[in-house]
């Protein structure tokens, strides 16, 4: 049996994919292959349960909507697994028509590398500085950052204001309708 650990230390694990979190999460020195067993484990239950307990923030389906009408075009960059990110988008957001949805595969380095953020600008025929990545995360700053892109913060996720700004994150979004006035 593992240690457990507290809410808030998980929370510091999220943020480099599944196999990052498993070994943020064990004891320091693991063997690769107990982080294998518990990688594969993870990835087995979060296959089962991750509809019921996944939704979306509040206010954000209707942002994507309204972004939608006026023509953004928009997509998602995960470190999930791409067949997560792609469920969960589905899933989440069945009204959203998102230009492409990129989750973890092999070829494509994790975040904060900016490969799969100048993928999903190139695929869309935009320069880097057109594009903006919001995102709950230090990845995400360091993500759009790494990828000239601008990098907007929502400060209702997983990191908090204090972790964004150190990161580098100048522009913060409160709630939906802040980052909607951020967005235009």
């Amino acid at each position: 049996m593992l240690p457990p650990h507290s809410h808030d230390a998980v929370r510091g694990f999220i943020g480099n994919g599944a196999r990052v979190l498993i070994q943020r999460g064990s004891p320091a020195g693991s063997a690769d292959s107990l982080i294998e067993v518990v990688e594969q484990a993870f990835k087995a239950h979060y296959d089962l349960h991750w509809p019921s307990g996944t939704i979306a923030y509040d206010g954000i389906t209707n942002l994507l909507e309204i972004l939608q009408r006026h023509g953004h075009p928009l997509a998602v960059l995960s470190n999930k697994p791409h067949s997560f990110t792609e469920a969960m988008v589905a899933r989440l957001f069945p009204t959203i028509r998102f230009a492409m949805v990129l989750g973890q595969y092999a070829g494509i380095p994790h975040k904060p590398d900016p490969t799969g953020a100048l993928e999903i600008a190139a695929t869309l025929g935009l320069a880097p500085a057109q594009c903006c990545i919001i995102g709950d995360s230090t990845m995400d700053i360091e993500t759009a950052l790494n990828a000239g892109m601008r990098a907007v913060a929502v400060t209702w996720g997983f990191h908090d204001r204090e972790r964004l700004i150190a990161t580098g994150a100048t522009s913060l979004a409160d709630d939906p309708a802040a980052l909607m006035a951020m967005i235009g």
